[in-house]
């Protein structure tokens, strides 16, 4: 029965993993947390400052 093989190998394997402390994943976590609002920050004031520029290039001409 190979699914069982495999089962069992999984979880045999999952006995070997050496799992992160309470203070590992609390870290792990902020930093990422830190990250992203880090990088939706940059983005969104990239984005700012490009439309800046278009708008200074290319002006909007109020027709429709």
């Amino acid at each position: 029965m190979a699914g069982g093989d495999f089962v069992r190998g999984v979880i045999a394997e999952l006995r070997r993993v050496t799992w992160p402390t309470r203070e590992e994943w609390i870290s792990a976590t902020v930093l990422t947390v830190a990250l992203v609002v880090g990088i939706g920050l940059f983005t969104f004031i990239v984005d700012q400052l490009f439309g800046w520029l278009f708008n200074l290039i290319h002006p909007a001409t109020g027709a429709g």
